[in-house]
Formats: C-alpha cells, sequence, structure tokens
C-alpha cells in the first residue's frame, strides 16, 4: 500500500475533526477555513525528467529492468521531500520543486553499487528513500544538479537469524510492522516502536538515529544496531565484528544518524529481545509537570524503569493529546495536572515486579494512578497524531512538532525557553499559538521534550513557520539543548547542527564524506553544507 501521498499514511484512516474541535480551534486560536482545496493528484504539472534514453537504459541494467526505473508523474511525486508540514503544504498546492528526475528501486547491495556507478559517471545526485517519513527536510537535496530517489523498498528481507546470539540481519527497505511479523514468529521484537512505525523502515531507523516509544525499556534503535553494510560510491564498508570492540572507534557511530549523506545502508544487524508475554500501560497523575518529571527522573536514576514512560504538561493533558484519538477530552478529573503514562513489557512475573516498584516510586513522588484504562486509550493511539496533524490542516490549522533533549538539570530551563520562542514569535505574527510539550524519552541523565505547535496557518502558512522554527531553534541552542533528540538533521536543522558540532568538527565529517563520496552524489545538502 502507497502512502497518502499529500498527507501521512493510509488514505482510509484519514479523518476529520469533530465540529467541537473545530470551533474550538476559530474561537482560540482563530483559526478560519481554508480558502482553497488541496490540488489534485493528476492536477499538479510536473515536469518531463531530465534524463535522456542512455540514463535511464543504464539505471536499468543496474537495477534488472525498465520496470525498476520509474519516470512518471505519480511516482516522481510521491518521492518528493517528506511528511513535515511545510512538506505537506507545499505539494498539497502543488509545488514539485525538488522532485527527483527518476525513482531507481534497487533488490541487492550490488545493485545499489551498480546505480552509484551509474550516477557517478553521469553526475546524478542520489538519495536514499525508505519510508519517506522525514519531516526534517532529510529528502531534500540541494538542487544542483538532477537526482533519482534511490527507493530501497524492493530490499525488505530477513537475511539472517542467529537465535543463540539474539541478533538479526535485515535489509535496509523492510517496513517495521513487517520486521515485527518475521520475528514475532520465531519468538522474538525489536522493541522500536517510533511514532512513524508503520511506514518506516529499518534503514531508515539506522540512518536518523531513531528513538521508539518505548526506549526506556528496549533502548534507542542505534544502541540496538550490532552491525552494518554501507554501499558508497568509493566502494563497500563493512563495520561491527562483534557487539563490543576496543578495535579503535566504533566505525558504526560514521554510520549511524549519518542520513544517506556518506552512503547507502544495506544491511543492519541489529539485536533482538524475546516477544513479551505480557503488556500492560497505566495513567499516572501528577499536579505539575515540575513534579512528575522529577518522579521520571526517580525512575530513570536509580529504578525500576518502565519499558515505557513519558509525561505531557499541563497543556497537552488538558487538550487530550496524551491520548491523540480522544483529542479534546482530557481523561483526568476536570482536566487537572499532568498525564503520565507508564507501560511494562515481558514476563508475566518480571512486568508485576517492575510494575509493583514503579509505583511506589511513583505515589512517593506525589503521583495518583488512574489504573490501565488512559494506557489503554494511549496504546490505542499511539500512532495516531500525524494523522491529527493532517486533520488540523484540512481544518485550516497550522500544526507542526519538534524535539530536543538535554540534562535534567537542564530541562526546566530548556522547557521554558522553547515555549517562550514559539509563543512569542507566532503571537507577533498575529497568530497566537497553542504549544504542547511532552517528555518522550527518559534517561539516566537527561531526556527529551517534545514540543506540539498549533495555531491559524496565516496568509502564507509556510513563511509563517519558519521565523518561530528558527526562533525555537536558537532557544534550543543557546539553553544548552541538541538540535535534534530523534528527527534528525536533514536540511531544516543543518545550520543549527553546524554550530552545535562546531567546525572542527563538522570539517572532520566533511573529510570523511569526501572519502566516502568523492564528487558529493549522496543527499547533498543534507545533514553537512555544500562545500
Amino acid at each position: 500500500m502507497d502512502m497518502l501521498w499529500s498527507g501521512w499514511g493510509d488514505p482510509a484512516r484519514a479523518t476529520r475533526l469533530p465540529d467541537t474541535v473545530i470551533g474550538l480551534l476559530r474561537d482560540l486560536l482563530g483559526v478560519q477555513p481554508r480558502s482553497t482545496e488541496p490540488v489534485a493528484l493528476d492536477e499538479i504539472a510536473v515536469p518531463e525528467t531530465p534524463l535522456d534514453a542512455t540514463v535511464r537504459r543504464a539505471l536499468a541494467e543496474a537495477v534488472g529492468g525498465e520496470a525498476y526505473v520509474r519516470t512518471g508523474a505519480e511516482a516522481r511525486i510521491r518521492h518528493t521531500r517528506g511528511k513535515s508540514t511545510p512538506d505537506l503544504l507545499r505539494i498539497r498546492s502543488g509545488d514539485v520543486d525538488g522532485i527527483p528526475a527518476a525513482v531507481v528501486l534497487p533488490s541487492s547491495h550490488d545493485e545499489v553499487c551498480a546505480v552509484l556507478r551509474v550516477c557517478a559517471e553521469h553526475g546524478l545526485a542520489v538519495v536514499p528513500f525508505g519510508g519517506g517519513t522525514s519531516v526534517v527536510g532529510g529528502l531534500a537535496p540541494e538542487l544542483r544538479r538532477p537526482f533519482v530517489a534511490l527507493d530501497l523498498a524492493r530490499m525488505n528481507g530477513l537475511q539472517d537469524l542467529d537465535t543463540v546470539s539474539r541478533t538479526v540481519t535485515l535489509q535496509p527497505g523492510l517496513r517495521a510492522p513487517h520486521a515485527e511479523a518475521l520475528l514475532a514468529g520465531q519468538g522474538f521484537t525489536l522493541g522500536h516502536f517510533p511514532q512513524s512505525y508503520e511506514w518506516a523502515t529499518i534503514g531508515g531507523f539506522a540512518a536518523a538515529r531513531s528513538s521508539g516509544q518505548a526506549s526506556a525499556g528496549y533502548g534507542r534503535f542505534d544502541e540496538m544496531v550490532l552491525g552494518l553494510t554501507l554501499a558508497t560510491p568509493a566502494g563497500t564498508l563493512e563495520v561491527g565484528r562483534a557487539p563490543r570492540s576496543a578495535a579503535g572507534p566504533d566505525l558504526r557511530q560514521l554510520v549511524l544518524g549519518s542520513e544517506g549523506a556518506f552512503g547507502v545502508i544495506t544491511s543492519v544487524t541489529v539485536r533482538i529481545r524475546p516477544l513479551p508475554t505480557t503488556r500492560i500501560y497505566e495513567g499516572w497523575r501528577f499536579s505539575s509537570f515540575e513534579e512528575g518529571a522529577a518522579a521520571l527522573r526517580r525512575l530513570a536514576q536509580d529504578g525500576p524503569r518502565p519499558t515505557v514512560l513519558r509525561l505531557s504538561d499541563e497543556t497537552e493533558t488538558l487538550i487530550g493529546l496524551a491520548q491523540p484519538d480522544a483529542i479534546g477530552s482530557s481523561g483526568l478529573p476536570e482536566a487537572a495536572g499532568c498525564m503520565a503514562i507508564a507501560g511494562y513489557e515481558g514476563t508475566k512475573e518480571d512486568t508485576a515486579h517492575r510494575r509493583e516498584r514503579a509505583a511506589a516510586v511513583l505515589r512517593e513522588s506525589g503521583g495518583t494512578c488512574l489504573g490501565e484504562e488512559p494506557g489503554r486509550r494511549w496504546a490505542h493511539g499511539r500512532y495516531s497524531a500525524p494523522y491529527l496533524r493532517d486533520a488540523l490542516l484540512d481544518a485550516g490549522a497550522f500544526a507542526e512538532t519538534l524535539e530536543t533533549a538535554t540534562f535534567w538539570s537542564r530541562l526546566p530551563e530548556l522547557y521554558d525557553a522553547v515555549r517562550g520562542a514559539l509563543t512569542t514569535t507566532l503571537t507577533q505574527a498575529g497568530t497566537p499559538p497553542l504549544v504542547m510539550c511532552h517528555i518522550s524519552h527518559v534517561y539516566e541523565n537527561g531526556a527529551s521534550l517534545y514540543f506540539t505547535v498549533v495555531s491559524a496557518q496565516g496568509d502564507d502558512p509556510v513563511a509563517h513557520w519558519e521565523p518561530a522554527k528558527q526562533a525555537a531553534n536558537e532557544a534550543i541552542l543557546a539553553a544548552g539543548g541538541t538540535i535534534s533528540h530523534h528527527h534528525g538533521v536533514g536540511s531544516d536543522h543543518r545550520d543549527w547542527y553546524v554550530r552545535e558540532a562546531g567546525l572542527l568538527g563538522i570539517d572532520a565529517l566533511k573529510a570523511v564524506k569526501r572519502q566516502l563520496d568523492p564528487a558529493g552524489l549522496l543527499n547533498p545538502g543534507i545533514l553537512l553544507p555544500t562545500d
């Protein structure tokens, strides 16, 4: 099934906001219905591919036939940019600036290498394409030359399962639900469930340093990766001979988070865990975000750590975004305080033991248990937020997200700084926002903050958002946060990533890129500035 070309996910799951919520948006934020309808797919004017017959024939030979080199309008539109709100607003208006010259579908590592050779010979840029779920401009290269979208959907298999070592080697185009189904049949799980889970791919998880909603228990995806194969214009790089090694710097870390700028990931070896027999999620109420954050810190630092642990601030709890499928109703008495979700996965005995001990900590920290119903509602709607974003856009609202992370001691300052930057900038633009936040991932030494912003769209929605996004980025760096915790760098965060990493660090990464990608073919302008 193809993802909705002008929105998120399964077109059959697209929903309309209730009239009551539309009324609240109008009264609270001044949201007005859209003045024009989005263009239809067949109405978008797509330029002819700039690739001549010789290049198309060479690409077809590289991937086993003309059927796997697509230059038609629909295929190219579906591979134009990603799924951020600005991406969707542009494509809904018919803007196909940045459309690929072709979509190429290899089926193996060798075919990826062959495509890279053809592109190097003919001066074509290459943008690796997994699930197309980037929300940071990761699929929008700088357009100094035509480029092909290298769609890895045919590379979707399980290559090796080592039940003794509890590892699995997967191809990069394998979507997460399919990977989980293959592993579940053998009694295992990855335990990686980001909000993009239904559409994102294994290669994308590695390329963007993804972090799932159950990271408190299973860890981030980059912590799961034990080995990688990378196809580059300079040759093949294989890394990861053992779980850990003292044989020099860990080259896996150069590939993880590289966002297609150094090469194309063609296989990933990750550790796996036994499939849990028990899953329990429950809700907790705290009187304030500060109180709830202190409780989460206690569990993250001293244990026992739940598998899922997250906390919505007062505004997000009031609106009900803690349970996206129940927007507009908070689930807390009189919508007071903050909602936390604690989840436990594992054996029946282990989950019961951790749940009992964690509950004691949460109660000592001021929490009130709300039972399993809020947890079940969260679990049911855990992948619904992008659909809600699309429904808000359909109703004439602007809705976008951003995330960051820092150490526990700096978390309050970072929270205030980002909320303040977004609120001030959008209010000055005449579109006062609703700014919501939750702690999405916890660590012993810090946590991430995930912000959701809703406002009226303004006359030019994309231009309306840019100053607010820039102000938030500036606030993140000034408050000591990282420019991205799990969405990645892309083009949207690149200039701030340069400042975060420092010029010497960026020069070192540029040297790596020059070695692996001498002609600068791979995802130009993504992650690193072009020279």
